[in-house]
């Protein structure tokens, strides 16, 4: 099957800084992939070099197989929908969806129809003579994909949509979001900072730093399986040994990761299982979450290591400056490697 995007080798500079840095990377064709990664990172830059907003400097962007690589945005089978909405607000909210058709000269009782026809797709029917201005947040993000999805596009480009709401709404989006693509059947790219978003809703994830990929695969793989000490951090704040500490912890020399959810948290007189890996700190800060509860231990060492658990109300629950025993399985031990992979 050819893939609906293909990187081959991408290189995209702004002077001396490398933004996109030798990336290669295929979607397939109905898939929700997420590029994931801190600001900086390069994943921007390459949604906009799917788009034709950026050509490369080197290597080549493919749609369906096709070198897309300087053809222009209005040439390519692609619609983008942007943090900020970029609604037109001197237009009605039925205007603003029919758009597209509009500028392909379709004729105006077919725009209508299948403005509405989107407007219901999305859960605004009835709200087609409205102004932006009197939506919510979260109604015109619904209009912006509205007008992003009329023309069909084979492919959506999500440019951190949820941004700008609020947790709740953004949770609920979220659903929506993906609900709509299996519905759809239309490759999604969604590009955020935040790996929760990326976790949930994607297929895969490429996870971006500084301008290259340093792991993609699925959501779980991800989480458990960290390539590298920036996914391990990156992607659900995992506590990282570096060589040092993990030959001190008995680990050898390889650098591993260890969730925080892994980690027993017990009273020194306490004697771990002896198939467990260990160390001693000291509580330097105590987190509720409501439902868990989260602990930074200070290690002996210095290195900072968290430890969580559901809160069931009882058991250890030592306080701040309070001397405790980290455990936790050496199968929950990952380890990492010292670059990209």
């Amino acid at each position: 099957m050819t893939a609906a995007i293909e990187f081959q080798g991408v290189t995209r500079a702004y002077g001396s800084v490398r933004a996109v840095d030798d990336v290669s990377f295929q979607i397939e064709p109905g898939e929700f992939f997420a590029m994931l990664g801190p600001s900086g990172s390069g994943k921007t830059t390459c949604l906009r070099l799917i788009a034709g907003f950026e050509s490369p400097d080197s290597g080549r962007v493919l749609l369906n197989g096709q070198d897309v690589s300087y053809v222009p945005p209005y040439a390519r089978d692609v619609n983008t929908v942007f943090q900020d909405y970029a609604l037109f607000p001197h237009m009605s909210v039925l205007a603003n969806v029919a758009y597209g058709l509009r500028v392909r000269g379709v004729a105006m009782a077919e725009q209508r129809s299948r403005a509405n026809e989107m407007l219901e797709l999305v859960q605004l029917a009835g709200m087609g003579d409205r102004s932006p201005a009197q939506l919510s947040g979260g109604q015109r993000q619904r209009v912006a994909l509205a007008r992003a999805l009329i023309n069909q596009p084979g492919v959506l480009l999500l440019d951190e949509p949820l941004g700008a709401l609020d947790l709740k709404l953004r949770e609920e989006m979220q659903i929506e979001l993906k609900n709509l693509q299996r519905r759809l059947g239309i490759t999604f790219v969604f590009v955020t900072h935040d790996q929760g978003e990326a976790l949930s809703m994607a297929d895969r994830v490429a996870v971006f730093n500084a301008g290259r990929i340093e792991q993609q695969g699925n959501p779980r793989d991800l989480y458990r399986k960290p390539a590298t000490a920036f996914v391990a951090r990156f992607v659900g704040s995992a506590n990282v040994a570096e060589r040092a500490l993990a030959r001190a912890l008995g680990g050898g020399d390889v650098p591993f990761a260890v969730r925080a959810e892994h980690i027993s948290l017990m009273p020194l007189g306490e004697v771990p299982p002896a198939w467990s890996m260990q160390c001693e700190g000291v509580v330097v800060d105590v987190q509720y979450h409501g439902a868990t509860h989260r602990w930074q231990v200070k290690l002996d060492s210095g290195a900072l290591f968290a430890a969580s658990r559901a809160d069931a109300g009882e058991g250890f629950h030592p306080v701040v400056g309070e001397r405790v025993r980290l455990a936790w399985s050496r199968d929950h031990a990952v380890p990492l490697s010292s670059g990209n992979p």
